[in-house]
């Protein structure tokens, strides 16, 4: 595994990376709250299917730079993905793989730039279109409760308290039984910072203030409700504590035949380290069709 730093868009990002550098690019983005580490399980088998595979930290998250557009709209993360695999040199066979953040920020990328990508694996949050009604129920609202309580300015200082004690809470609830603590540690070297945390809060506050939009990226952002447009591998834990398996819709309705759907059986929200050779097993068995 080697060190990753890459410039694109204004920013450095920097992350680890596995694989021959002349391999077809597996571009891995990571979610919230977490870190390019939890792709640790993955690359590896990537790597020994012949992938360049990449995993870099977040706009916002150490140790890539915090923006300086403070800008963290999906939009800004697709195109932040569509970046990423030009600068890295992927061609026509290159792949996309987001989990949580890294998901929503994939499906927008897919519907902005279809062709920059051959075929995209997204873990743990379905296509928004898929649950547009289902994520209106009481209980996935009542599992999203964190998401409103990001708004307000008193979220910086609680969510920081006590060593990140919140998001070690986060972890619990999400992936009930999953011993997170080197993962949570992992966490606080990237969002433990003041400045970081308020990046990663910024992806749930761009959500729902418009002023924090950027008219540049009205394309971008214009994209995220259209269907998924290439062959789409969706996983889903079957425990999810953050977003309920009841609450995920039909999300081969939004995605082009030779998409899948996959339940990952006693995993939570985090499956890819709960699971990692299940998982594995279905990625490497869908890129290889």
């Amino acid at each position: 595994m080697r060190d990753l730093e890459i410039q694109t868009r204004g920013m450095t990002f920097r992350g680890v990376e596995d694989g021959p550098e002349d391999g077809p690019l597996a571009l891995l983005l990571h979610g919230f709250p977490d870190s390019h580490h939890t792709w640790r399980h993955l690359l590896g088998p990537l790597a020994d299917a012949g992938y360049r595979a990449v995993a870099p930290a977040m706009r916002g998250y150490a140790p890539s730079d915090v923006p300086a557009d403070g800008r963290y709209q999906t939009a800004a993360l697709s195109l932040d993905a569509i970046a990423l695999t030009e600068a890295l040199g992927g061609g026509d066979d290159a792949v996309l793989i987001g989990h949580d953040w890294g998901a929503v920020a994939s499906y927008g990328a897919a519907a902005h730039s279809p062709t920059t990508w051959r075929r995209m694996v997204t873990m743990a949050v379905p296509p928004t279109s898929s649950v547009a009604e289902a994520f209106l129920t009481y209980s996935q609202l009542q599992r999203s409760w964190y998401m409103f309580f990001f708004q307000s300015p008193l979220a910086d200082f609680v969510v920081g308290m006590d060593d990140l004690e919140f998001i070690a809470r986060l972890w619990e609830d999400w992936s009930p039984g999953y011993p997170a603590d080197a993962d949570v540690d992992h966490v606080r070297a990237a969002i433990g910072d003041p400045e970081r945390l308020t990046a990663a809060l910024g992806y749930y506050r761009a959500m729902f203030d418009p002023t924090l939009h950027d008219p540049d990226l009205s394309e971008a952002q214009d994209a995220l409700g259209l269907p998924t447009p290439i062959p789409t591998l969706y996983l889903h834990g079957e425990n999810d504590g953050c977003f309920g398996l009841d609450a995920i819709g039909d999300p081969l309705a939004v995605m082009p035949g030779g998409s899948r759907l996959a339940i990952i059986e006693d995993s939570g929200h985090f499956l890819h380290l709960e699971k990692p050779d299940a998982v594995a097993t279905q990625v490497l068995d869908f890129l290889a069709e």
